[in-house]
């Protein structure tokens, strides 16, 4: 081969190993796969705050956590009216004058479409007061743990009925305000799993569970909001608990644990669903101390009571409307600043 020829040869190979390194450094180098990210949890079931607390200050921080979780995109937010929630007032016999009256006037007047009353006896004069929203249970007037359940058993089944999308449970002697629950629950989704309310005790308690083949038992320890302060519970999660709470099945089950109607309920809830309560401070029993609530904060709360007789001064502070003789429960006092229009409230003083 001629000396030319040679050089061109060569060149051409020279080129073509340059033309291949040089596509070897244009081509991606291999990578391993990047690893699959995991999802995002979605609604307040998943996202529930992390840890219980007491009802005071970390029970408020809690809430305001869940709260922005619920909120947070419109896939969990959703428009809620106060038609959506069914209000369940327990109460007895012997009340139905001292405490249903005094309700029938407030704020059961501002939610009497949504409000429905459970009792133990079938009273002519509340029947014509309430119509179809008073319930006959059938139950035991008797305070005793079987007679809770049988009501509360009542309740949930009503509830599961009336196809609306919120539960809330409250005693009869508890003012609640309307629009404050439906500002609290419009922050979640009804078909996620929702329980709120107010412990009584600052600690979790235990109940036994199972029975063991070789005769021991297994306990659980569980929060629960205290049917005495109100709590509510999302329709979403009240499907779920049916095969412990349906058609008769809660009082079984509060057998089986022994225990009263608002522990049932938690330890259904946490103790088996593992559902966490969600602790608000915006819910009041006779219990605490309600002198502490004074001012504006008293029309910012979702629910509120008053003391027993042996303790009349443990009551919301609130003045400027009904004396305490007037008004020994403050309940009228609250409703007309909340309603000032109401017909039997003070007229407003002219300026």
């Amino acid at each position: 081969m001629s000396g030319p020829c040679l050089g061109l040869r060569r060149a051409g190979v020279l080129l073509s190993l340059g033309a291949a390194a040089l596509l070897l450094l244009l081509l991606p180098r291999g990578r391993a796969p990047p690893r699959p990210r995991p999802p995002r949890p979605a609604g307040p079931s998943a996202r529930r705050a992390a840890g219980p607390g007491p009802a005071g200050s970390r029970g408020s921080s809690q809430l305001a956590r869940r709260g922005r979780l619920g909120t947070a995109g419109s896939a969990a937010r959703e428009s809620l009216e106060l038609k959506d929630i069914f209000i369940a007032v327990k109460t007895t016999r012997k009340y139905h004058r001292s405490r249903l009256d005094l309700l029938l006037q407030t704020w059961i007047s501002q939610a009497r479409g949504q409000t429905f009353i459970f009792t133990d006896w079938e009273d002519q004069e509340l029947r014509l007061k309430a119509g179809d929203h008073m319930i006959n249970t059938n139950c035991s007037a008797v305070h005793t743990r079987q007679a809770l359940c049988c009501k509360m058993s009542v309740e949930y089944d009503k509830f599961l009925e009336s196809g609306q999308k919120w539960f809330c449970h409250v005693d009869d002697d508890n003012y609640v305000n309307p629009r404050t629950l439906l500002h609290l629950l419009s922050a979640f989704s009804h078909s996620q799993d929702v329980y709120v309310g107010r412990p009584s005790l600052d600690h979790p308690i235990e109940a036994a569970d199972h029975v063991q083949s070789d005769g021991s038992k297994t306990t659980v320890k569980f929060w629960f909001a205290t049917g005495g302060a109100g709590f509510c519970i999302s329709r979403g999660l009240a499907l779920k608990m049916s095969p412990w709470a349906s058609l008769g099945n809660f009082i079984s089950t509060a057998e089986r644990v022994r225990l009263p109607d608002d522990c049932t309920i938690g330890y259904i809830i946490e103790g088996l669903l593992e559902v966490k309560l969600l602790h608000s401070p915006l819910f009041h029993s006779h219990l605490e101390n309600l002198q502490r609530l004074q001012g504006e904060s008293v029309l910012q709360q979702v629910t509120l009571s008053y003391g027993d007789p042996e303790n009349k001064h443990n009551v919301v502070s609130v003045g400027g409307v009904f004396g305490l003789q007037q008004d020994p429960t403050r309940f009228k006092s609250v409703h007309c600043l909340l309603y000032p229009d109401t017909i039997w409230c003070p007229a407003k003083k002219m300026s």
